[in-house]
C-alpha cells in the first residue's frame, strides 16, 4: 500500500495510458467544438447578410396629375432576389398609387427611377417595404 505523500509507480494500474487517452479525447473534443462553432457562425453570417434586402426613397417628384417619379435605392446581397413596394400619397395622405418592383440583378446596390401611375395628384412618396424571395 502506498503511503501518504507518495505516488504509485508510473505505468502501474494503467493510469498513464488512461491519462493520455483522456488528454487526446479532450483535444479532439475542443477542436471539433471549435469547428462546429465556426461553421455555424459562417452559415449564420452568410444567411443573414446575403439574403437581406433594404431600400429607401432618395427623391420623388410629381410628373403630372396622374404620375409620380420615384428614385429608389436598394441594397441587397449579390445573389439575393426580391421586391420593394412604393406608394404615392395625396395631400390628405390617401394612397393614390402603388407599385411593386422586382430586383433580380446580381449587384449589391441598385438605383432605379420608378414611374408610378396615380389616380390623383400625388404630393409624397414612401417605401412600403422590401422582401427577399
Amino acid at each position: 500500500m502506498a503511503q501518504a505523500g507518495t505516488q504509485a509507480p508510473a505505468g502501474r494500474y494503467g493510469r498513464s495510458a488512461d491519462e493520455r487517452a483522456d488528454h487526446r479525447l479532450k483535444i479532439i473534443g475542443v477542436v471539433l467544438g471549435a469547428l462546429a462553432v465556426l461553421g455555424l457562425g459562417y452559415y449564420g453570417f452568410h444567411s443573414l447578410t446575403d439574403r437581406s434586402l433594404s431600400g429607401q426613397v432618395i427623391s420623388y417628384e410629381a410628373v403630372d396629375a396622374s404620375a409620380m417619379r420615384i428614385h429608389l435605392e436598394v441594397r441587397k446581397g449579390e445573389t439575393t432576389t426580391g421586391s420593394c413596394t412604393v406608394r404615392a400619397l395625396d395631400t390628405d395622405h390617401v394612397e393614390v398609387g402603388r407599385k411593386t418592383v422586382r430586383y433580380d440583378q446580381h449587384r449589391t446596390q441598385v438605383d432605379e427611377v420608378v414611374t408610378l401611375r396615380t389616380t390623383g395628384r400625388a404630393t409624397a412618396a414612401e417605401l412600403v417595404g422590401c422582401s427577399d424571395s
